[in-house]
């Protein structure tokens, strides 16, 4: 497993502990947005937000190159 996914899914781990923690209940639905996106990129490699900004447009980076 990549470097990338780990943190796609140390990221929506974080957030799902977040919700938690706060009650499932007490959460907007918005915050499940993010967490589902970092779960299916972590999962399959493919990022739905690299994915849409590609499509809008936005250039990606370039190996080896700094941002």
């Amino acid at each position: 497993m990549s470097a990338m996914r780990m943190v796609f899914l140390s990221f929506s781990a974080l957030i799902l502990i977040g919700m938690y923690l706060t009650g499932f209940q007490t959460a907007h639905w918005f915050l499940y947005i993010p967490a589902a996106a970092a779960a299916f990129a972590g999962i399959t490699g493919i990022c739905p937000g690299y994915r849409v900004f590609n499509a809008l447009g936005f250039k990606g980076q370039m190996p080896g190159k700094s941002i």
